[in-house]
């Protein structure tokens, strides 16, 4: 029966036989199996409960089994529906039954995932014990959470032990997503205070934790942001980072009602973000407080944390706000001019679109302000056919000196432009953290200055002539390059 509901597999009730086609034995449309006889006894009892038919409602839960006590039928609505999916079919029981008969154990998995999960050569001491899943080999786990634990600010980092056994007292190597084989950076050699099992809702301690299952670390948490590796060899390389098919879009402004729980609210949010690998918590330059989360209902849990958890203290909050990042799509089709408000100045500048890819470069600071000029000029020119001299000259990247958009000068023989580009930068910064189209934040954009004219002068050329001259043909430039403007 089973073997049926999959696929092209009809049943005629008439014929009381299956077939694979639709067309039954008097001339009507079969229904598909799965459709028959798992979906729409679903929907049926759904839409019984949702709507109070309760006639109906005992007539079904009777072939199933399913009983409610009297309080239980008083339910309505929604209450009653999830009231009685609970008793039939139960999520944690069905989730559990597919780990248990679907999921390969780590002795079979890590063969082949090894190759994927470990940043290093498979062939290393950690790459060899990880694949063979071996308890005797050198320690990796890989801290995929921090779980707050009862000693107030503290955190059990949780993880799983994929190679190598832990065990309380032991000194490992604490690596961060950023650490680099060979450096100091993002490392730290310390001892582990404890190792713990996590239980549901309790903490056991135990002495040490064998490969192939996960655990809960005792006196690591300073030196973990969000994730990380530990291991015990030298030589080790981390466990890759995980990547999330979702992004904090969903902001929401909190404040706290009393001003005396400011200082309550600053550690809960830090809380809440180390806790939790996918909220931002961001302070503006105004001091107001911001959570970003992948929706509202992740949001609404992240409020509920922080109120019951890490801030306890009372909370004013704001409406949720999408966040939305502007671009451009095409080079502007001519050429931009701005004039100074004294007249004396001009700037002439085009926009054009950055790519993708080389934003999320940018944005994973793989290139940026704090890599080597040389590294830099070489992997633009060779992978994204950047003239030479234009890698050589660029100003600044933006937002707040890092971000996904950059200001080159592609000008020749200009006048006195070196003394403008402090000025030119810090309108830069402006605008693209406030885009024209709706005040949000440039991506992927790139702004050419190919000529100016400026005054002899120096006390004319000054920041309060050249920075909203610079903003206003910065905007233009993103105008032009968008189709439909």
């Amino acid at each position: 029966m089973t073997i049926k509901l999959w696929g092209d597999n009809f049943f005629d009730q008439g014929g009381k036989k299956w077939k694979n086609h639709k067309d039954a034995d008097d001339g009507k449309e079969l229904k598909r199996a799965f459709v028959q006889f798992i979906m729409e006894p679903v929907i049926r009892l759904c839409r019984a409960t949702m709507n109070g038919e309760m006639e109906k409602v005992d007539k079904m839960i009777g072939t199933l089994g399913v009983t409610l006590k009297e309080d239980e039928r008083k339910l309505q609505g929604k209450h009653l529906m999830k009231n009685v999916f609970q008793k039939w079919i139960n999520a944690a029981d069905a989730l559990i039954e597919m780990i248990i008969l679907k999921l390969p154990s780590p002795v079979e998995a890590q063969k082949y995932r090894a190759a994927y999960l470990y940043e290093g050569p498979i062939d290393d001491a950690t790459g060899r014990a990880i694949m063979n899943c071996d308890k005797e080999g050198e320690l990796c786990i890989f801290i995929s959470k921090m779980i707050p634990a009862a000693d107030k600010g503290r955190f059990y980092a949780f993880g799983r032990v994929f190679s190598g056994t832990v065990s309380a007292g032991q000194k490992v190597r604490i690596m961060g997503p950023n650490y680099v084989p060979g450096s100091k950076n993002d490392l730290n050699i310390k001892g582990i205070q404890r190792t713990i099992v996590m239980m549901g809702g309790k903490v056991e301690s135990v002495p040490d934790v064998p490969c192939g299952n996960t655990v809960g670390l005792v006196g690591v948490d300073q030196y973990l942001l969000k994730q990380g590796t530990i291991c015990s060899a030298e030589d080790a390389h981390c466990i890759r980072v995980m990547k999330y098919s979702v992004s904090p879009v969903v902001r929401v402004a909190v404040d706290v009602k009393h001003a005396s729980d400011l200082p309550k609210l600053v550690d809960g949010l830090k809380k809440l973000s180390k806790s939790d690998p996918l909220v931002q918590c961001i302070t503006e330059e105004n001091g107001e407080h911001i959570i970003a989360g992948c929706g509202e209902l992740h949001v609404e849990i992240c409020l509920k944390d922080l109120v019951e958890e890490y801030a306890k203290c009372e909370i004013k909050k704001g409406d949720p706000v999408v966040t939305y990042k502007e671009t451009v799509t095409e080079e502007s089709e001519q050429m931009q001019l701005s004039k100074s408000p004294n007249k004396h100045n001009r700037l002439f500048c085009k926009g054009r679109p950055l790519g993708d890819e080389l934003s999320n470069l940018i944005e994973e600071e793989k290139v940026g302000p704090r890599q080597e000029a040389k590294e830099r000029t070489r992997l633009l020119v060779d992978d994204f056919e950047w003239d030479k001299a234009d890698t050589q000259k660029i100003w600044c990247f933006g937002p707040n000196t890092n971000g996904p958009n950059c200001l080159v000068d592609a000008a020749k023989g200009v006048q006195f432009l070196s003394e403008i580009k402090d000025s030119m930068e810090a309108a830069f910064q402006w605008a693209t953290k406030e885009g024209v189209l709706c005040d949000e934040n440039m991506r992927g954009i790139r702004i050419d200055i190919h000529d100016v004219t400026l005054h002899a002068d120096a006390i004319h050329r000054g920041g309060g002539q050249i920075i909203p001259t610079a903003r206003r043909v910065f905007y233009a430039c993103e105008l032009t390059a968008c189709p439909g403007f």
